[in-house]
């Protein structure tokens, strides 16, 4: 069992982390359990993913279903709109956290199955869409996975540590960097969007929790992060 401490919006959250049998893992946040399955541990995994473009070319529907039981904050997309990769979908609150869940194909949203404020599951289906053809002709862009070779010797723990007096972004959970979204001498307020984070398979939004001056980023696009390690540095 792993043990995680970490701060959200000024209060204190205690995080446990607990392997199950089956890819499952058994989460435990302030003492609200959530089962969590890790669908890279799966015998049969996110593989099937890689024959996906397959089905789109023959206009096959792709569905997005929720990783993690949450709410539903926000709906971005409607039937019947074109959609990009990468593109926002619609947004999840879960364990106190923002989660974008994002298009992972060129296509047309078929359906949209929820709604704002809804609460779901972890494998609830949020949106039918259509791929393009072109989408499914993109393994260039499969290579996504290639940051994490450099992430393993990410740079940013060495940095020295900030300053006394200074203002800190920290990871809330164990995780790896795949946007930085200001750069130093920009000036934020609280609740700014700083950074995004992917922890089991959610984007997350990391904000501020106070106002200032960007004095240095302490780590960079596709860098592994542990829980509590300063992110950005604030004067």
């Amino acid at each position: 069992m792993k043990e995680f401490k970490f701060k959200i919006g000024g209060t204190d959250y205690l995080a446990t982390v607990e392997d199950l049998r089956g890819g499952n893992m058994q989460v435990t946040v302030n003492g609200q359990t959530y089962q969590v399955e890790i669908p890279q541990t799966k015998a049969q995994g996110p593989r099937p993913a890689a024959s996906a473009p397959a089905a789109s070319q023959a206009g096959g529907p792709k569905k997005v279903v929720s990783e993690l039981p949450g709410t539903v904050t926000e709906v971005k997309v409607a039937a019947g709109q074109h959609v990009k990769r990468g593109e926002v979908l619609l947004v999840i609150e879960a364990m106190k956290m923002a989660n974008d869940i994002v298009s992972e194909v060129d296509g047309t949203v078929q359906r949209v199955a929820v709604s704002n404020g809804q609460s779901v599951n972890q494998g609830d289906l949020l949106v039918e869409m259509v791929a393009d053809f072109v989408a499914a002709k993109a393994p260039a862009l499969e290579p996504k996975p290639a940051p994490a070779t450099p992430a393993g010797v990410s740079t940013a723990p060495t940095m020295s540590a900030p300053a006394t007096g200074s203002k800190t972004v920290t990871a809330p959970l164990p995780g790896s960097i795949t946007k930085i979204s200001v750069k130093v001498g920009d000036r934020i307020n609280i609740g700014d969007q700083v950074l995004l984070m992917e922890a089991m398979k959610m984007e997350n939004s990391i904000s501020a929790e106070a106002a200032g001056t960007v004095k240095a980023i302490l780590c960079k696009e596709g860098d592994q992060v542990q829980s509590g390690q300063a992110l950005v540095e604030l004067d």
